[in-house]
């Protein structure tokens, strides 16, 4: 897992963050697990995927991603406030929400990138959609 965490880290981000932006979309239904059950069961699935090198290569590859896209001189690409016609960043969001959850964490990821709950608004284009299928897909397993 420590990949995975790595790459959270370089961002500022730690798995307690991740479960605080997954809760803020959560919605209770009757006959699911109470929210503290669900955030064990949350916290175990970002700590599966973490160590998951299909899914950390993934968060390694946005982080450069918006490194490339930005320089010491600012962003020299014009890309670093993500224009609509930015999809590259979307695909990886929908490959890691896929991967993990499949059609369901995909619905969900789309609702996750729409909203940008928590942390998620606060990340550069490539990794807010990386981390944002993360936490959506997450949630869905979680909950399944």
């Amino acid at each position: 897992m420590r990949e995975g965490i790595d790459v959270l880290a370089k961002h500022g981000l730690t798995i307690d963050d991740l479960i605080e932006t997954g809760f803020e979309l959560y919605v209770s239904t009757p006959g699911r697990e109470g929210e503290e059950e669900g955030r064990e069961s949350l916290r175990e699935q970002l700590s599966s995927h973490l160590s998951d090198p299909n899914v950390w290569l993934m968060l390694i590859a946005a982080s450069l991603l918006d490194e490339m896209i930005t320089s010491s001189e600012g962003d020299v690409h014009g890309l670093k406030d993500d224009p609509a016609h930015l999809v590259a960043d979307e695909l990886i969001g929908m490959c890691i929400a896929e991967y993990i959850a499949g059609k369901r964490g995909l619905f969900n990821y789309i609702r996750y990138d729409r909203e940008k709950p928590g942390v998620i608004g606060d990340l550069p284009p490539f990794m807010d959609d990386a981390v944002g299928a993360l936490v959506a897909a997450s949630m869905t397993r979680a909950f399944e």
